[in-house]
């Protein structure tokens, strides 16, 4: 295996290419993996917005980057090391030197070991909203009757609308409500390390032991199980194990059971077999009600106006929304005064992608002109090679950026029907996770969209 140095320098190569200059000198100056331990890479950042930015929105694009280099490479965690304890990477890095306990009230130091659930996620500071109501009710229902009412429960939405949180939320209440009652979450990554590691060791029995004890499992990020046969094996398994025994099971996914492509039919069928439902994007109240829920919880006195700005700004992700107000409130303490709003505007600006009044219209003028084809052919019914990627990366940005209904897209696009278009916007949002080229091409896109 590379050194670390070496490690990190070819990851930031591809990282470059694929990512404008201007996020890449934002987010990743001043960045270096502090250690490597059995796989595990611990890389450190200069302070806990960056921290907080790589891990919601860079964690996937950098362990690939790492695994394309380093295929030993296992999982990824961050730090922040203060400058008066910063020590080389060849030198001892004893936990003193790193600071996880000033991540403004949010860090994961309590998660609990036995159940791997983080108790600051509870229904109390859930916020809910139009976009996550029938979510809520589902997992409130799951809670009064565990292993009978919606087993299993799915529940789907883009990255950073809250899904962990819920889910653990619901083991957290099960768990107060009777602590003997055996709960454990967990991710598909960390499921699937387990699973080839029992294999690889002789151990499966072991394996199909420990999954199988609990009364509830939580498996969070379930479209990660795609093309892993042998780990959908022993989940179809373990499945049928907690149903027939009447235990509660839990998944979350990025995607519907029916669109997460390489998923064993029969797998598919029992996910199918419970109740789905999705998490949408919050709508702006929803997004100022989360901002004033966060603020209490971290005990910081935020004007309105700086709130209602932020809710105003940033639109996709429940995530991000924290991430800004973090840095706000970094921002306030280190200048140990109230800040303004206009403060508050000049600090965001560079962090926060532009919004602009864009038109169905606009977004299909952009595309036809960046990809030099006629307006109208992206409305006719032809599967011509040259009209089809543009046409779904139309789909694609208007779901994703627009949060516009998968009828309504269709209905503009020359009435097709919606299930085309969900089928165009998961393509392309696959395929920009390896495709740097196709990634290329929709942020210059989104650049002619925001800032002509």
């Amino acid at each position: 295996m590379v050194d670390n140095k070496q490690l990190w320098e070819q990851a930031l190569s591809q990282i470059e290419l694929s990512t404008s200059k201007a996020n890449f000198g934002t987010w990743f100056k001043n960045t270096y993996i502090h250690k490597n331990e059995e796989g595990i890479i611990y890389l450190s950042a200069p302070n806990t917005f960056v921290k907080d930015w790589l891990r919601n929105k860079y964690h996937k694009f950098i362990l690939k980057a790492l695994r394309d280099i380093s295929p030993e490479v296992r999982n990824l965690e961050y730090i922040i090391i203060r400058k008066d304890d910063k020590t080389t990477p060849a030198e001892d890095s004893s936990q003193k030197n790193l600071t996880t306990t000033t991540d403004l009230g949010l860090n994961d130091l309590y998660i609990n070991k036995d159940s791997n659930l983080n108790p600051k996620y509870t229904f109390d500071n859930f916020v809910v909203g139009p976009f996550n109501e029938i979510a809520y009710a589902a997992a409130q229902a799951v809670t009064k009757n565990p292993g009978m009412n919606y087993n299993p429960l799915y529940i789907y939405g883009v990255t950073g609308l809250g899904k962990t949180h819920l889910l653990q939320a619901v083991g957290n209440y099960i768990k107060k409500q009777n602590p003997n009652k055996r709960v454990f979450y967990t991710t598909s990554e960390t499921f699937t390390v387990d699973c080839v590691n029992s294999i690889l060791n002789n151990k499966i029995n072991l394996f199909k032991e420990k999954y199988r004890k609990y009364d509830l499992i939580i498996i969070d990020d379930i479209q990660f199980f795609s093309n892993k046969e042998k780990t959908q094996e022993e989940l179809f398994h373990l499945f049928n194990h907690f149903y027939e025994n009447n235990k509660q099971i839990i998944f979350s996914s990025d995607q519907p059971p029916k669109y997460i492509e390489h998923l064993e039919d029969r797998l598919r069928s029992r996910f199918e077999g419970g109740m789905i439902v999705d998490v949408s994007k919050p709508d702006y109240e929803s997004r100022l009600a989360i901002l004033k829920t966060k603020s209490r919880v971290l005990e910081k006195q935020i004007p309105d106006e700086i709130l209602e700005y932020i809710a105003s700004i940033v639109c996709d992700s429940i995530r991000e929304l924290e991430g800004t107000l973090k840095s706000v409130i970094v921002q306030t303490q280190a200048k140990k005064r109230d800040i303004t709003l206009t403060e508050i505007k000049n600090i965001l600006k560079n962090n926060i992608k532009p919004k602009k009044a864009v038109s169905f219209k606009d977004v299909v003028k952009i595309i036809s002109e960046y990809y030099t084809i006629e307006e109208k052919s992206l409305y006719e019914k032809t599967r011509r090679k040259e009209v089809v990627k543009p046409r779904q990366i139309i789909m694609y940005i208007m779901r994703e950026d627009f949060n516009s209904s998968y009828p309504y897209i269709g209905q503009k696009l020359g009435g097709r029907d919606h299930t085309t278009v969900i089928h165009a916007y998961e393509k392309i949002k696959r395929d920009i996770q390896k495709d740097t080229v196709l990634n290329q091409e929709i942020e210059q896109i989104r650049s002619q969209l925001y800032n002509s």
